[in-house]
């Protein structure tokens, strides 16, 4: 992998989905802002997951420059998901730094999340409310990838668009969503030794399809791994990406940048 030296001032990047509103980050956002911007990573998406993420997500919004909000229910939080709250999600909607809904989806991995058709039930309301709205959607998929796929179809996300965040399936499964037209989002677990399922599906994903994230404070990409995950961190997975397409980091950080803004930000 080629050393990254800031000093030569790249191509400006922008990590798509990040949780600077993770209590992991609250001592000093700013900090964390601050060393991004060192990098070159001017722009970032910063989203919700439950009540409390989401009001914190529009906040910072408001404070950092180059900062947006994406603001819904994560599949584990879901239970939250009622008339009052689709009310508050629904106004928070028309705040200028909101671009997106999510983060949400379906996560049939952990025991201890809400039943399948309670998350089916969040799932549908929020895909509803995007409809409505015309505002892109940010899914989450974790041994899930069917119920996704069929919602995301039945609901008609080709009409309001999307992306699938830190993508997880293989060159296949991925080709289902490009067919709905969704983007396709890559964490640090594209740059994993034994991702080789992942690395397929970013052979195969169009550039104009393709998105990089960090999902932090998770999933640091190597070499990094271990470490908390910040926004910084998106230049090493977008090194990683550069190399295995063969291109540049300039050429992967403005496509990856570009496709960002048709999706979320050129209404």
């Amino acid at each position: 992998m080629a050393i990254y030296d800031p000093s030569k001032r790249p191509e400006a990047a922008y990590d798509s989905h990040t949780h600077l509103n993770e209590t992991e980050f609250s001592e000093d956002v700013p900090a964390y802002w601050a060393r991004a911007r060192e990098y070159r990573i001017m722009e970032m998406n910063v989203v919700g997951y439950n009540h409390v993420g989401n009001a914190q997500a529009i906040e910072i919004a408001h404070e950092l420059e180059g900062v947006h909000a994406i603001v819904g229910f994560q599949p584990e939080d879901v239970n939250e998901v009622n008339e009052a709250e689709m009310a508050i999600l629904r106004d928070q909607l028309n705040d200028d730094t909101v671009v997106g809904l999510g983060e949400m989806g379906l996560d049939y991995h952990w025991d201890d999340n809400p039943a399948p058709e309670v998350q089916k039930a969040a799932f549908a309301a929020q895909l509803d409310l995007a409809r409505e709205t015309h505002l892109p959607v940010t899914v989450h998929a974790r041994d899930a990838f069917d119920d996704v796929y069929d919602m995301l179809k039945a609901h008609h996300v080709e009409e309001f668009g999307g992306v699938m965040h830190s993508f997880t399936g293989d060159a296949k499964e991925v080709q289902r969503f490009l067919d709905l037209g969704m983007y396709i989002g890559f964490s640090g677990m594209v740059t994993f030794k034994k991702s080789e399922d992942i690395k397929a599906a970013l052979q195969v994903v169009p550039l104009d399809r393709i998105l990089v994230e960090t999902d932090a404070p998770f999933l640091a990409p190597t070499p990094m791994r271990g470490k908390m995950n910040e926004p910084m961190f998106t230049h090493y997975t977008l090194e990683n990406m550069a190399e295995q397409l063969g291109m540049t980091y300039n050429e992967i950080a403005k496509i990856t940048t570009d496709n960002a803004h048709r999706l979320w930000l050129d209404k």
